[in-house]
């Protein structure tokens, strides 16, 4: 009988929050031998027809980047009430459901989610959200794993495998990234979940921008019940730099500007939208992670990730394009010019010197 079980930890990435496992034991007794008796990193052999590139398959642009908060994966399917429920929460912005449970991949357990590549590539952090490769191959019924799967399962590129859940289809590799889930190393696509028997609306992602993510768990925590594992994405135990994350992106557009502390881009983006978590219009009509007024964007915006346009709500662009600005205005010379080219970004004492303040302590902290 298929069954749900909870885990601790995940299979791979060793997070510490319940997983669900969906496996069927029956269907494992007898299942065609398992990957890990062939050649690592080969064609997974027979197991069912191959899943390739479907021709014309489509993926919707990247819009927005929602940084996840909390991660709850509930003991059972979650109703669509209680998705209501968390969505109607003080200040929650976004919520996601998505099918998951644990299936076996070169003869390992592996926790993956079922979802939508046009909708769920937000909710990844921004590096993989704008790797339009992986999403279209999801798209296109391939498998995406994170980093950590590939090298440990020793997965290659383009090659099927056989992945045993309730069914047990092959189906091609499409590539591997940072998923910026904790113990979530596999992707197939939501029909794909469906026909392998994944469980529907077993987790949930949030956004609460401007929220302790302490509180938010809390939240969903009472809403979900006990049998629920609700995670603050935010815990230093979960952050990785692979994730392509928000320090990373600070560290690289201050080298554009000789002088100018990666220090300072990180207490603005705090100040400003919490590091993308509250990015949207401000009552004076700034715009994205660094709050920019459109016209100011106009002038100053970068094409920080090549894609051809300036997007003032892409972290990759809107960060270089603060630096820009404030380059501009002689942050690089520091001093009494630092403090004028971060007055130019709010036109408020207070806020410079909360700025500094926070610049200083991010100093103190990674010496």
């Amino acid at each position: 009988m298929f069954t749900i079980a909870l885990l601790i930890a995940g299979s791979l990435g060793g997070g510490a929050y319940a997983a669900v496992q969906a496996q069927d034991d029956r269907d494992r007794r007898t299942a065609a031998p398992r990957d890990r008796d062939r050649p690592s990193g080969g064609p997974a052999g027979p197991g069912g027809p191959v899943t390739n590139v479907a021709d014309g398959a489509r993926v919707a642009p990247l819009r927005r980047v929602v940084p996840p908060d909390v991660l709850a994966v509930g003991g059972g399917p979650i109703s669509a009430a209680q998705v209501q429920r968390i969505a109607k929460l003080g200040r929650v912005r976004d919520v996601i459901a998505v099918a998951g449970g644990a299936v076996q991949l070169q003869g390992r357990s592996v926790n993956a989610f079922a979802v939508d590549p046009s909708t769920f590539r937000s909710w990844t952090p921004p590096r993989t959200a704008k790797a339009e490769d992986l999403w279209t191959a999801l798209a296109a019924d391939q498998f995406v794993v994170s980093a950590t799967a590939a090298e440990q399962l020793r997965l290659s590129k383009g090659f099927p495998y056989a992945v045993v859940g309730r069914t047990m289809p092959t189906i091609m590799m499409g590539g591997s990234g940072a998923l910026g889930l904790p113990g979530i190393d596999m992707l197939v696509h939501q029909k794909t979940g469906r026909s392998m028997g994944l469980v529907p609306n077993i987790a949930v992602l949030v956004n609460a921008p401007g929220v302790p993510p302490a509180t938010t768990v809390r939240a969903v925590g009472r809403i979900l019940g006990p049998a629920a594992n609700v995670v603050n994405l935010h815990e230093q135990r979960f952050q990785s730099p692979a994730n392509g994350s928000y320090l990373d992106l600070y560290k690289s557009a201050a080298k554009t500007c000789p002088g100018l502390s990666w220090t300072v881009l990180a207490a603005i983006g705090q100040v400003e939208s919490d590091h993308g978590r509250n990015p949207g219009r401000s009552s004076a009509g700034a715009l994205g992670p660094m709050q920019f007024m459109p016209a100011t964007w106009k002038a100053y915006g970068v094409d920080g990730d090549g894609d051809g346009k300036a997007d003032i709500m892409n972290p990759y662009d809107a960060i270089p394009g603060a630096a820009r600005y404030l380059c501009a205005n002689g942050a690089g010379r520091g001093g009494k010019q630092l403090y004028r080219a971060v007055w130019h970004y709010n036109h408020a004492d207070w806020y410079v010197q909360k700025v500094l303040a926070l610049a200083k302590a991010y100093s103190d902290q990674y010496r």
